[in-house]
């Protein structure tokens, strides 16, 4: 594995996000740094399904079935004030979540052979990462830092289709929410 993570994805691999461009002024130094997934091109974002169909399989009929999964769900705000932990992970953690809960559980049911994070997790939690693999030293020290940032109001509007090219993510298509 290389050390922007671009080699731990096959090309083709895909993903549906929550872009968070509100948090990128807070967050971006500490993702470049300490989330893989930065450097290798993700933005800032709440992951609504990951591993998605492989690029291959997205076709016209595809993207039209995602687009009217998504249209049934509306555009809402959400706020990051706090700091989440999964061993070795620092995450914001967004409130409400519910809706992104729904928002993947609806790409979930439409795609079920695509479990979120593979069927790793009973319990997804929504979060936006901003540290992996790191110390605990670390991530008290990125919270610190974070934490005079909060909150941050973020209005989500759309879901992002993300595609890996071999080395690096690029996003191939959004979804409006009404």
């Amino acid at each position: 594995m290389t050390d922007d993570g671009s080699r731990e994805f096959p090309a083709g691999q895909t993903g549906l996000i929550v872009k968070i461009p509100e948090a990128e002024s807070a967050v971006r130094a500490w993702r470049e740094r300490l989330d893989p997934s930065a450097r290798a091109g993700v933005p800032a974002h709440v992951t609504v399904l990951f591993p998605f169909l492989e690029e291959s399989r997205i076709d016209t009929a595809v993207r039209s079935a995602i687009g009217e999964v998504l249209e049934g769900h509306r555009a809402f705000d959400v706020r990051f004030e706090s700091c989440g932990r999964f061993p070795e992970v620092l995450y914001l953690v967004p409130a409400p979540d519910r809706q992104f809960r729904h928002l993947t559980q609806a790409i979930a049911d439409r795609w079920p052979e695509t479990p979120p994070f593979g069927g790793q997790f009973t319990d997804v939690i929504p979060h936006l990462t901003i540290a992996q693999n790191q110390e605990d030293a670390v991530l008290k020290k990125v919270e610190a830092d974070l934490l005079g940032c909060l909150p941050i109001i973020a209005h989500v509007s759309s879901v992002e289709l993300m595609v890996h090219d071999g080395t690096r993510w690029h996003e191939r298509a959004s979804f409006a929410l009404r």
